[in-house]
């Protein structure tokens, strides 16, 4: 059973059972996190500092938690726990207003320290979009540079896979726990990601998805990534929102235009409309707008 009292834990402990215990992206939370670090807040959650509804199911949730559980439970996935003391922490994730408050890595975690370019778009893309992610994918693997995105259907896939094929580092950002394939389908790959790059969560492993995680994952494929380059997406897209999450942490944002009249492109043509994203049309031309605006 948990010891309620903080005396007993250390720091890495008191931000292991918040991490269980608090689903990711709260505003709140994380600032409290920030601002008093994970012993005094898990002291002030259970010695009732707070509004009791705003706390109520964190705290059921904490006294439940046996800490020496929540590590073996990712210990037994193959992962690691990390926290900001890390040396392979991403430190890009810091710039957020919700920074994450752990992050279960599996697979190569050096992988969070290379130089990253974010790869997003449409899970249904025409075949230029799929040909254009595994082209830009390739190349920038082979210039040293890991790439991430999501793990979902479409682009994300094309990506992952064209840097797996060129023996590349390739991230994914999972809006599940790691042991949740999710899509199923992508299992092989997770598999092989998690040999040639890593996968990264904010969830216990077990974790299943919810409609809301997917855009609160979002964010950290943008804070992580040096840079995000959108290929096809609708005029009403969660890549948008990565893109926009980017531009906010003045990340250099790159969008391929398509044909005028293609739905996939949409999104794209209203990021580069609107000066929130660079036109770029060759991998020379993304090398070019990266290297200034570093």
């Amino acid at each position: 059973m948990y010891i309620q009292t903080p005396a007993f834990l250390t720091p890495f402990e008191a931000r292991a059972i918040l991490f269980s215990s608090i689903e990711p992206g709260h505003f709140f939370w994380t600032a409290e996190i920030s601002h008093k670090g994970p012993l005094k807040t898990l002291e002030s959650i259970l010695s009732g500092d707070y509004p009791a509804e705003k706390v109520k199911s964190i705290i059921t949730s904490i006294r439940t938690a046996e800490v020496g559980q929540i590590l073996y439970e990712i210990e037994k996935a193959g992962a690691q726990f990390l926290t900001p003391e890390h040396e392979h922490w991403p430190i890009g994730v810091n710039q957020l207003a919700n920074p994450p408050i752990g992050l279960i890595v599996k697979g190569d975690s050096t992988s969070l320290k290379t130089p990253t370019l974010a790869i997003v778009g449409s899970r249904k893309p025409t075949n230029y979009g799929a040909q254009v992610a595994s082209e830009f994918a390739r190349a920038f693997s082979d210039l040293g540079w890991a790439i991430i995105s999501g793990g979902a259907y479409g682009i994300d896939s094309y990506a992952h896979r064209a840097t797996v094929q060129a023996n590349g580092r390739s991230i994914a950002v999972l809006a599940t726990g790691i042991e949740v394939a999710y899509p199923k389908s992508n299992q092989k790959l997770f598999n092989e990601m998690s040999v040639h790059g890593a996968l990264i969560s904010e969830l216990m492993p077990s974790e299943s998805a919810m409609p809301s995680r997917f855009l609160v994952r979002n964010r950290l494929i943008a804070a992580i990534a040096k840079a995000t380059l959108v290929v096809e997406a609708a005029f009403q897209s969660g890549s948008l929102r990565t893109a926009r999450d980017a531009a906010e942490l003045l990340r250099p944002v790159m969008a391929i235009p398509g044909p005028i009249n293609s739905v996939m492109s949409q999104g794209c043509h209203r990021l580069i409309s609107e000066r929130a994203a660079e036109l770029i049309t060759s991998v020379a031309d993304a090398v070019e707008f990266i290297g200034t605006n570093q």
